[in-house]
């Protein structure tokens, strides 16, 4: 009996996968997931397969869903994805009832936070725009500003808190931007929202266009001049080596949050054709040029001041030359030169790569910092009784918080800005955590299809991701496995890809 299943499954993996065995999964898929996980139309990042347990970051109320990514934005424009790829209008209805959930979380200072809300008294404290129906809720007065970090560093409106970290409010504002495109324009709350936020990316925009992390009141005017003057990247004449407890950083590259801001208003322009977005999105890349340090390190820190000087963030975050986010930076160039077709953004890359190669660590990985002039990797270790930070040159006994060395990507980044110089065709790779090759494989998509179950869900059973945690916070493991956001959204996107690829090869 055992050796048949294995015959069995080999059988399936080395057969051919036909495009109506996906497009069926795909609609499976896509229904299961709206059926049983949706809240109102937006999502959180794992669920029991009973769908007793819900969990984001922590564990979230009743009637809360996540925006950060791979939450809501991130699960909707999955499955616009299927509906492109399938023209069932049932995927249609799933990203737009997402959108929904989208735009009715959405803060009058423009953006996200990392969650939303649609339980009453969660919603009474938070400034929203819409109602639970959608309709704009009207206020006298909203809280609004000049923009620029010295307003919003000081955190005056805790219940308007809009932020760009880890892709919230850009996430958000792509699948708005996506669903309205899809529809045409059609469904005026989704259209509505979009520009908001799409008006609000562009406000916050500092003049060497560069953005920080995060904001809480609608920005009424840009960032003066006067006080963020064009600077190019340089080095501060000395640096502390403690934490100094001083958010001074107003340009913010950690956790690929230009970068996000970037391709969401690359992608504006792509659908909207309309030039302004180009443009910002340029500014944005004239940021990276800018900012872009000198020799002996010609990339870029992972936050910088006004001056333009790489600076603390948190308390493992130190002033320094980051490995992950000059990767990012060079990613977004090379994006922007691709759909601008503006070469001037390529130079960059082809300077900070070969000082990236000298930098490699073995295994080709990159530290995530790099002293700044010296090129040491740094790390850090927990303090006295396990409190705080401690910055050191050893990775031996690093922290288990953070990621200190991150993949290196500097053969693809070359040979992608090569096809770009030349011309040619580009095909980016897959990006970071994406578990499936770029395009996907027909290896891939049959793995995917022996993965999924009947009912049209993935679960994961073993150790690690099989736990999860209950009401009062015990850790147990749910019966049949843990039902993850990230999988869907990864598995749908893949399946998506190879079946409108297969489409459009006839």
């Amino acid at each position: 009996m055992q050796r048949a299943l294995i015959f069995l499954a080999l059988a399936f993996t080395a057969r051919a996968v036909t495009p109506g065995e996906v497009s069926s999964a795909l609609r499976k898929a896509v229904a299961f997931y709206h059926k049983n996980a949706a809240m109102q139309g937006g999502y959180v990042y794992r669920y029991s397969a009973d769908f007793k347990l819900r969990e984001a970051e922590g564990i979230p109320g009743a009637e809360t869903i996540w925006i950060q990514p791979p939450g809501t934005p991130a699960v909707g424009m999955a499955m616009l994805d299927a509906y492109e790829a399938t023209k069932d209008e049932n995927c249609l209805k799933a990203a737009v009832d997402a959108a929904h959930a989208v735009s009715r979380t959405q803060l009058t200072s423009g953006g996200w936070d990392y969650s939303g809300h649609f339980d009453a008294k969660n919603r009474e404290s938070q400034l929203y725009r819409r109602d639970l129906e959608g309709k704009l809720i009207e206020r006298k007065k909203i809280p609004q500003s000049e923009a620029g970090w010295h307003v919003w560093r000081q955190h005056k409106v805790k219940n308007n808190y809009s932020t760009y970290d880890d892709d919230v409010s850009q996430a958000a504002t792509r699948l708005l931007v996506r669903v309205d495109h899809a529809l045409g324009g059609k469904d005026e709350e989704i259209k509505e929202a979009a520009d908001y936020a799409l008006n609000t990316i562009i406000a916050t925009q500092y003049p060497a266009g560069g953005w920080s992390a995060n904001f809480d009141m609608w920005p009424s005017s840009p960032p003066p001049v006067s006080m963020y003057p064009i600077k190019p990247g340089n080095y501060p004449a000395d640096w502390p080596r403690k934490w100094p407890k001083d958010f001074t950083g107003c340009y913010v590259l950690n956790d690929n949050t230009h970068a996000t801001l970037m391709s969401t208003l690359i992608l504006a322009w792509q659908l909207r054709g309309d030039q302004k977005y180009l443009d910002a999105a340029k500014r944005g890349g004239d940021f990276l040029v800018t900012a872009q340090m000198p020799e002996p390190q010609p990339a870029w820190g992972q936050q910088y001041n006004a001056e333009m000087q790489p600076v603390w963030s948190r308390a493992f975050e130190p002033s320094s030359i980051s490995g992950r986010e000059s990767q990012a930076a060079m990613w977004a160039l090379l994006k922007l030169a691709a759909a601008s077709g503006d070469k001037k953004y390529l130079p960059p890359v082809a300077k900070a790569i070969p000082y990236l190669r000298k930098s490699l660590l073995p295994g080709n990985q990159l530290a995530r910092f790099y002293e700044l002039q010296t090129n040491k990797p740094l790390y850090f270790e927990r303090g006295k009784g396990g409190k705080g930070f401690e910055l050191t040159y050893s990775d031996k006994k690093a922290s288990s918080n953070y990621g200190w060395v991150w993949d290196g990507e500097l053969d693809a980044l070359q040979s992608v800005g090569s096809q770009i110089a030349r011309d040619e065709k580009v095909v980016f790779p897959r990006t970071e955590k994406e578990r499936w090759s770029s395009p996907p494989t027909d290896k891939d998509i049959a793995t995917i299809l022996k993965e999924m179950k009947p009912d049209g869900s993935w679960s994961a059973t073993d150790d690690e991701r099989g736990v999860m945690r209950d009401a009062s916070g015990k850790k147990m493991k749910p019966t049949g496995g843990v039902i993850y956001s990230l999988d869907f959204v990864q598995n749908v996107k893949a399946l998506s890809a190879w079946l409108k690829a297969k489409g459009d090869s006839k």
